[in-house]
């Protein structure tokens, strides 16, 4: 299982778990600024977390791999509780209560559906242009996906089809079938987003159709737009150095005004306290770890370890883009979390599992590509 004869320990990335640690503690500083209650289950995450990373990255990640069914059918089984008894919190039921803490499900599914098809993908790589086999994937695919939806969990659903694209196009897919996707899709794109601003729509809840709108149009949409646009001011208000040092006074920050500032736009907090050069800096710690993620997939021992640190790497950059594009108002109001930084054990422990995986891949000593 752990296999240790196959590991080079000289690789072992230990500036990974620093920079991890880093951007961990800096959310945790900006959510006690935010709710000073609820700041200590991050440090306990934090802490719990790097346990979870090492734990993962000495398990050989071809030993997970064998159990990928089973993954999949009991991600299946977590996705329909949270259906039937999930916990439900501002108008979404997307939580399992466990007494301890609230699981989300879809967290977990990100990471489950990377290793899955990862597997999938390698055992299958001849088929990979076969129209029956892309089907079957699809499929695969489409039913955690439609399960998360009916949680009205829209952008958990677009980050898994992202991840699912990019590993599928890693793993070998032809030009000959991506070429006239695009031609067809790039259209087909801009006829969606048409449709689902009409009136007639039928993909989008009335709510989710008004996120798109007021994006567009915000003046016509300001109770929409409330919480994007006091983020921008917030993130305005920092200026170059924030506030963090020259204003003491935390009852003044407007990121007080900005509902969940913790969750998903403590981004906004992070503008506001540590400024334009705070934020780059945070920038910087994630460019690092995509960094990461796509050298340990370009040096991977197998097609399996490649996929993997691809699909995680795309996770995290399609995360990290949509979540600041949010909350800077330049995209509509999807409730994706920052990694590492955003409030909520869940989402703090997929993440650790993903770095785990990573450290993992970049630990088994370099093969042929098969």
């Amino acid at each position: 299982m752990l296999a240790f004869k196959n590991y080079d320990f000289k690789k072992y990335n230990i500036s990974l778990l620093v920079v991890v640690t880093m951007l961990i503690s800096i959310g945790i500083f900006l959510i006690k600024q935010v709710r000073p209650d609820d700041y200590k289950k991050q440090i306990i995450g934090l802490i719990g977390g790097l346990l979870l990373a090492i734990i993962v990255s000495l398990i050989d990640y071809h030993f997970i791999a064998k159990f990928y069914i089973v993954l999949y059918l009991i991600n299946l089984v977590l996705l329909l509780l949270v259906k039937f008894i999930g916990v439900e919190h501002n108008n979404a039921q997307r939580w399992l209560d466990l007494k301890f803490f609230e699981l989300q499900p879809s967290e977990l599914t990100k990471i489950i559906l990377i290793i899955f098809f990862a597997k999938v993908l390698t055992m299958f790589e001849h088929k990979i242009n076969n129209g029956i086999f892309l089907l079957i994937i699809i499929i695969l695919m489409a039913v955690p996906t439609y399960l998360i939806l009916t949680q009205t969990d829209l952008s958990t659903s677009i980050v898994l089809m992202t991840v699912f694209a990019m590993i599928v196009f890693s793993a070998g897919l032809s030009w000959k079938i991506i070429l006239p996707l695009l031609i067809i899709g790039i259209p087909g794109f801009f006829g969606l987003f048409w449709y689902v601003q009409q009136d007639y729509q039928k993909l989008l809840t009335h709510y989710q159709q008004q996120r798109i709108l007021s994006i567009l149009n915000p003046e016509a949409y300001p109770a929409t737009m409330y919480q994007q646009e006091n983020s921008v001011q917030a993130i305005g208000s920092g200026q170059l150095t924030g506030k963090l040092f020259s204003d003491n006074s935390t009852a003044l920050r407007g990121y007080r005004h900005v509902p969940v500032a913790e969750s998903d736009f403590i981004f906004s907090v992070a503008g506001e306290e540590l400024g334009f050069i705070g934020c780059c800096f945070i920038l910087s710690l994630f460019a690092f770890i995509i960094y990461t993620c796509l050298s340990t997939a370009r040096k991977a021992q197998d097609k399996m370890g490649m996929l993997i640190a691809v699909g995680i790497a795309s996770m995290f950059a399609f995360q990290i883009f949509v979540n600041i594009g949010v909350v800077t108002a330049l995209l509509p109001n999807t409730g994706i979390p920052l990694p590492f930084l955003s409030s909520g054990l869940s989402s703090l422990a997929s993440s650790m599992i993903a770095i785990g995986l990573i450290i993992n891949v970049r630990l088994q000593q370099k093969k042929i590509m098969r």
